[in-house]
């Protein structure tokens, strides 16, 4: 019986092959890709490993703060399961395509603690070029000293998008930083009703090819009045005026918001999954 090789650890002398594998997917693999333009495949630099299978990279799967498969058929997937259990849980989820993120999940759940959550179906979504609706001329990018009055929006959105206060543990210090460095990249956007922010969103990874908008959140009180709509497509505009692709993913029973990125111009291309732990 034919035994596939285990994954091993890439550096930069498998840079040209790993580029070309995310070049070939440029929607899925912008988080990705984003950091391999920078910082290229050393592990201290890149923030994570990449793990590789086969000499054709037959299947690519990076592990850092999230465990992200780009590429692999099910023995490729079974290989990064057994790395991963070999060193064991070290990411706050596993997210990227659903047909990998899945499969791979089936083979670490018996083995890493039960997952907080388990979000099977999120539409991935892109939209080349313009906006098709008007984008809001108040949303702007967030300057550095305005971090302390878009903080607080930001904790809002990712308490209620991931559950969880992002300040637990070390009182917000790790995220403060983390929002900080996307302000100082001019990559958070906001709209400011006095000292309130009541639009936000953020271009959390940015390519060569595509700009991946995250954190989009609309003042509780405001909703329904088509700020988000007009808020994201400010952001298109931003990301297609630098030449690049917008994309995002939406959890699939949101259907107001997956609604209004249809509306903004954005379709599906692709389902992404991810597993919260």
């Amino acid at each position: 019986m034919l035994r596939v090789a285990g994954a091993r650890l890439l550096d930069d002398r498998d840079r040209a092959g790993v580029c070309a594998v995310l070049e070939s997917d440029p929607v899925a693999a912008c988080m990705v890709a984003a950091r391999v333009e920078v910082a290229g495949l050393d592990p201290w630099r890149l923030g994570g490993e990449l793990w590789g299978v086969g000499s054709r990279f037959d299947g690519l799967c990076f592990s850092g703060a999230n465990l992200v498969p780009l590429r692999g058929e099910r023995s490729a997937l079974r290989s990064f399961a057994d790395r991963a259990r070999r060193y064991g849980r070290t990411c706050s989820s596993l997210v990227g395509r659903a047909e990998l993120v899945l499969p791979l999940w089936n083979e670490l759940a018996g083995h890493w603690a039960p997952a907080r959550e388990v979000r099977a179906d999120q539409p991935l979504m892109a939209l080349a070029g313009r906006p098709g609706v008007a984008a809001d001329p108040l949303v702007r990018p967030v300057r550095p000293e305005e971090l302390d009055r878009y903080l607080p929006a930001a904790v809002a959105m990712f308490t209620e998008e991931v559950g969880i206060d992002p300040r637990a543990g070390d009182g917000g210090v790790g995220y403060r930083s983390r929002v900080a460095e996307l302000v100082a990249a001019g990559r958070a956007f906001a709209r400011f009703e006095g000292d309130e922010v009541v639009f936000k969103a953020e271009i959390g990874a940015l390519s060569s090819q595509v700009g991946q908008i995250q954190g989009v959140w609309v003042h509780p009180a405001l909703r329904g009045r088509g700020l988000g709509t007009a808020g994201t497509a400010a952001v298109v505009e931003r990301l297609a005026a630098l030449g690049r692709m917008s994309s995002l993913y939406v959890n699939g029973f949101n259907l107001v918001a997956r609604s209004a990125y249809h509306r903004i111009g954005f379709t599906q291309v692709g389902s992404f999954a991810t597993i919260l732990f």
